[in-house]
């Protein structure tokens, strides 16, 4: 999976990694670290199709539940079980292990607000 450099973020702390016409959603190791124990997530199933800005899925944690938001339209075409089984893996390894889902993306529409890397870590340290 991918490393934080290729990746872009958004503001909601959402990170994607766009390869051909699938995105890949995951969730920034600041939000990670903001939320703490992760104790569950659920996510839409595949086949769900998104509009940019619609909830993915949720992550729920001992301290709040946050809303998986994509900026990309498009179709679910996959589910990480492994996180869904294993919620600690988004504290611990959330870009390589830790991935949410990954959208075929039909729409590129808000894209353009998100941030590379040194953007994002400029903005929101860890």
């Amino acid at each position: 999976m991918p490393s934080p450099t290729e990746c872009r973020f958004s503001d909601s702390h959402e990170w994607f990694l766009l390869q051909g016409d699938t995105v890949t959603i995951g969730i920034s190791q600041f939000a990670a670290n903001e939320l703490t124990d992760i104790t569950y997530v659920e996510m839409q199933p595949v086949g769900t199709t998104l509009a940019s800005g619609e909830s993915a899925g949720e992550v729920e944690s001992v301290k709040t539940t946050s809303d998986i938001v994509s900026v990309y339209a498009g179709e679910i075409v996959e589910v990480n079980e492994a996180v869904t089984d294993d919620p600690s893996l988004l504290n611990s390894d959330p870009f390589e292990n830790g991935w949410l889902i990954k959208l075929r993306v039909g729409e590129i529409t808000g894209a353009e607000a998100l941030m590379d890397q040194a953007v994002y870590d400029e903005k929101y340290p860890v």
